[in-house]
């Protein structure tokens, strides 16, 4: 037996990303997910005004800055009780479904499908057409994706001013209303891409394309001129022709915050949803509500201060603590749903949802890198069918407040937590304040749930759960690596909690 251990630091991630390996005849056996930069933003929150929440917590991340800034203001809005007009939360809804669009296209065609072009892969049928259409900065898809998802954030720029890092949503509202000029833009825009998305993504109507339910309709719809000469049916023709419908399952269990605020019905006690909240038991294969309070995390295996078990975000501390030459490995957390590793992400989203062909195709297949990149293509469809929605709703009610002023008296001290689904899945923000300022502030990413080390218990992350029994063809160039973990859309900046320790961290298992 040949046992043999390998670092991978990926590029073409979302921040500073060390995959760990341990190979026995060419088969990964272990795995650590090393997050390797300390950025801090809880400590630097804390004895700060609340309200410094909405400048600074944008700037946790480059790419979701707009889910971020939704989050810490649904936080303090709880921790007062706030009522929030609908046309506020509605032009929130939109903003973070344009952001979605632009990351989910990116992460697709300029972060994932790239890695199809690798020499590796010259004598694949499908080689000459991989590379004219995902070939970085040459192929078709690659020059077209660039273009239109700069074009989506001008709806964040409408109404927030600029992109990234927008500070418009406070407590009560946004600080500008629509009219009639931001709604036709906004439309322009959402026409463009749709009618782009539906010629190259899925070669037919976006009707068409989510009115299919089953894995059956699918694969025999992916036959057909259209789907199959798009970016999709490529893609999927490709990934499939890997396996990666039968490859990185990691954790059956997943979870959802539940995708965009109910603009009618939001408010105390902020539990309603246009998409629902829940968690998925795959060992039980049962669904049910969301309960906040069973989310903990544990540092066990991070460079942070040491405590016993996981503790509920409320409760959390992010103190470092770094501690090379341990068993302590990545400046990310471990958050566990009770005792549950969970995964999140579109394919989470869309399954507890209720999306009919990915629990047709999860239940068929089960988790994989394939059907979370299906998912997210998927998912594009759906925000821009909402993002029309939330267009229209805005239009039927110009009339309506964008803000709802509260007293100094009602910004009291308390407690918020304030849940989204940004575009890499389930984000949350967690708050308490005391005598006027910021006593705790906890975040946990979408990353962190994915990305996780082990926990106190030694159960292992999702990520690293995925990689057991993986093949690796080259130690040298594992491309298999990058491909399943690419499949998550990674963001390092988000998870990790900017502290240079002289040296890159690169651990051996």
């Amino acid at each position: 037996m040949t046992r043999l251990e390998v670092n991978l630091e990926l590029n073409r991630v979302e921040g500073d990303l060390t995959i760990g390996v341990t190979l026995e005849d060419g088969v990964v056996v272990d795995a650590r997910t090393v997050g390797s930069l300390y950025r801090g933003f809880e400590q630097i929150l804390m004895g700060r005004s609340p309200r410094d929440a909405m400048v600074i917590t944008p700037r946790v991340c480059g790419i979701c800055g707009t889910a971020h800034l939704y989050s810490a203001v649904l936080a303090l809005e709880q921790a007062w009780n706030l009522p929030v007009p609908p046309n506020a939360t509605r032009i929130r809804n939109l903003c973070l479904m344009a952001e979605g669009i632009q990351n989910d296209l990116r992460q697709s065609f300029l972060f994932f499908t790239p890695d199809f072009c690798h020499t590796r892969y010259r004598d694949h049928p499908l080689y000459d057409k991989l590379m004219a259409d995902f070939e970085p900065f040459k192929g078709v898809m690659h020059r077209e994706t660039l273009l239109m998802t700069r074009r989506v954030l001008e709806i964040v720029a409408h109404f927030g001013g600029q992109w990234p890092h927008s500070s418009y949503m406070l407590p009560g509202g946004v600080v500008t209303p629509p009219d009639a000029r931001k709604i036709l833009a906004c439309r322009s825009v959402l026409d463009e891409i749709g009618a782009w998305y539906e010629k190259r993504i899925i070669g037919a109507s976006v009707d068409e394309w989510l009115a299919l339910d089953s894995a059956k309709d699918l694969f025999t719809w992916l036959e057909k001129p259209g789907p199959a000469d798009s970016a999709l049916g490529l893609m999927s023709q490709f990934t499939r022709s890997l396996d990666m419908h039968r490859l990185g399952a990691g954790t059956p269990h997943m979870i959802s915050f539940g995708a965009w605020c109910d603009p009618v019905s939001w408010g105390p006690p902020y539990n309603t949803h246009l998409s629902p909240s829940g968690f998925y038991d795959g060992d039980t294969r049962q669904l049910s509500s969301l309960d906040q309070g069973l989310i903990n995390e544990h540092v066990r295996h991070s460079w942070f201060r040491p405590y016993t078990g996981g503790l509920h975000p409320f409760e959390g501390e992010t103190v470092p603590d770094y501690q090379p030459g341990t068993d302590r490995y990545t400046w990310a957390k471990a958050p566990r749903y009770g005792d549950k590793v969970v995964q999140t992400g579109p394919l989470a989203e869309l399954f507890i949802s209720g999306d009919t062909l990915i629990r047709d195709l999860h239940d068929s297949e089960g988790s994989s890198a394939w059907l979370r990149q299906f998912a997210r293509v998927r998912r594009t469809a759906v925000e821009l069918v909402r993002a029309r929605e939330m267009l229209d709703e805005l239009a039927a009610n110009l009339g309506e407040p964008h803000y709802i002023s509260s007293s100094p008296d009602a910004e009291v001290d308390g407690q918020g937590c304030g849940l989204v689904m940004a575009a890499r899945g389930a984000l949350g923000h967690w708050v308490k304040i005391k005598d006027g300022v910021v006593e705790k502030y906890q975040i946990v990413t979408p990353t962190a749930w994915n990305a996780s080390p082990r926990d106190s218990n030694g159960e292992l992350g999702h990520w690293e759960r995925s990689l057991i029994g993986l093949r690796v063809q080259d130690p040298d160039d594992p491309i298999e690596v990058g491909h399943l973990i690419r499949s998550h859309d990674p963001c390092l900046v988000c998870t990790v909690h900017f502290l240079e320790t002289g040296k890159r961290v690169r651990f051996a298992p």
